[in-house]
């Protein structure tokens, strides 16, 4: 699939212009990522400088970490809490909604859980800690996932001064609300399934949901089941397949509520698989996104120019700490 098509409806750019040294070619592809996060909220980069051989070891670390016995997972639970987002979460652990909080529904939605397994880790803190698998059962696990959480950081932040060169802002505008590197890796496991539950949603893998952060990057397998809202009409979702070489990214809360909605936070799930199988049981998934979050303390605002009295701010400020807290609390 050549660079300048789409899959489905999201399109796919090619980033390696921005390492140019010519403004204007950075200048164009901010254009091209802004104008495809304002009308879908998701594109496929190529050329957006995370190694392949990167990726791969990622791939490899996250299927020797859930191929571990359950007693040794169980050495690095999540916490029952759902604000303290790292550690081991078991099938049923966790179940994704978006934008409800009243405890009644939630104990609803709660009695389909997602089917998937995770580990989670990011930066560090004194009250957030990360909650690791024990060194002997899969040594070199926690260096290498520290490494992989500070390089996708750096690539992050030039896909964030590419935007904002897309918004109108100056280039490092965004630098300053991610100085903590408050991001998060995420290994994700959906195991064989039965594929009628998933086609027929009776079960999903992960139900449709917005990202709450500012950007998430995320590198999928090729078994395929990602879809993405239709931006122009509710309820249809499209498949976003696999794409050799490419990662997907997409808008968080964070971005939208800074753009006074001119940038979408767009729902996607991941349900029925794109291949197709042979005995009725999906073949296993793994995927890996890696969420951007700005700094704890940061409030989350409509920039000045994106609202007006003809066109009120749509959200009342916010901290970081207080809305991640708030959507993490209702999935747990």
């Amino acid at each position: 699939m050549a660079v300048g098509e789409t899959a489905g409806v999201v399109p796919i750019i090619d980033f390696s212009p921005y390492y140019s040294k010519d403004s204007t070619h950075r200048k164009a592809v901010g254009d091209e990522i802004f104008n495809a996060m304002k009308t879908v909220g998701f594109v496929y980069l190529k050329n957006h400088g995370i190694p392949k051989g990167l990726q791969e070891e990622c791939f490899a670390w996250s299927k020797r970490f859930f191929a571990l016995p359950m007693e040794e997972k169980m050495k690095c639970p999540h916490p029952p809490n759902g604000w303290h987002h790292r550690g081991y979460s078991g099938i049923g652990k966790e179940k994704v909604s978006q934008m409800e909080f009243d405890e009644e529904i939630l104990k609803e939605i709660r009695k389909v859980p997602d089917v998937k397994e995770s580990f989670d880790m990011g930066a560090e803190f004194e009250d957030y800690w990360n909650i690791w698998p024990d060194e002997k059962a899969i040594p070199g696990f926690r260096e290498f996932l520290c490494r992989y959480h500070n390089e996708n950081h750096e690539v992050a932040m030039r896909v964030l001064r590419a935007i904002a060169l897309g918004m109108g802002l100056d280039e490092s505008f965004f630098d300053a609300y991610h100085t903590e590197k408050n991001n998060q890796v995420r290994l994700l496991h959906y195991p064989a399934t039965d594929d009628k539950a998933l086609r027929n949603m009776d079960a999903f893998r992960i139900g449709a949901h917005s990202d709450f952060g500012t950007m998430t990057m995320v590198m999928q397998d090729e078994c395929g089941g990602l879809e993405v809202e239709d931006p122009h009409v509710p309820g249809l979702f499209h498949p976003a397949p696999y794409i050799e070489d490419t990662l997907v990214i997409n808008i968080g809360d964070f971005l939208m509520r800074w753009s006074n909605d001119v940038l979408k936070s767009t729902l996607h799930r991941v349900r029925g698989p794109t291949l197709e199988s042979s005995d009725g049981v999906s073949q296993p998934r793994y995927s890996i996104p890696y969420f951007i979050v700005t700094n704890w303390d940061c409030e989350i605002d409509a920039l000045p120019g994106s609202w007006s009295e003809e066109n009120p701010k749509r959200y009342e400020p916010i901290t970081t700490r207080d809305y991640i807290f708030k959507r993490l609390n209702a999935t747990y």
